[in-house]
């Protein structure tokens, strides 16, 4: 049994391979930190595509999806994003959830699973 962990910090590894799926630590904008939904989207998908990639395998293999707004309002903005984004006809599992997140400054946290 092997297991890989991608970008381990003290706390917690961004991703984790084990045997041929990937699973992604909760995804938060930095950079985008206060910014819009929109932009916060985006970047989290930037990064999301960066960690499959590192892991060997990108969106087209997503299994699972959960998705965390802290003001649910922002769903139809969060989607038109991740519309734009998602490989049509390879679209994961998927959940939204409204829940508070880390700082109030992250609008958007998203974590997935993939097979590789």
């Amino acid at each position: 049994m092997s297991i890989q962990r991608i970008e381990p910090g003290p706390r917690m590894a961004q991703a984790v391979v084990h045997n041929n799926t990937v699973y992604l630590a909760g995804q938060v904008a930095d950079k985008a930190k206060g910014k819009s939904v929109t932009e916060q989207t985006q970047e989290i998908l930037e990064i999301i595509d960066d960690l499959l990639k590192q892991a060997g395998t990108d969106k087209t293999k997503l299994l699972q999806t959960q998705i965390f707004l802290p003001d649910i309002s922002n769903f139809a903005e969060m989607n038109k994003v991740w519309e734009g984004w998602v490989s049509p006809g390879n679209v994961p599992a998927r959940a939204t959830i409204e829940a508070k997140l880390a700082s109030p400054e992250y609008k958007v946290e998203i974590m997935v699973v993939a097979a590789r």
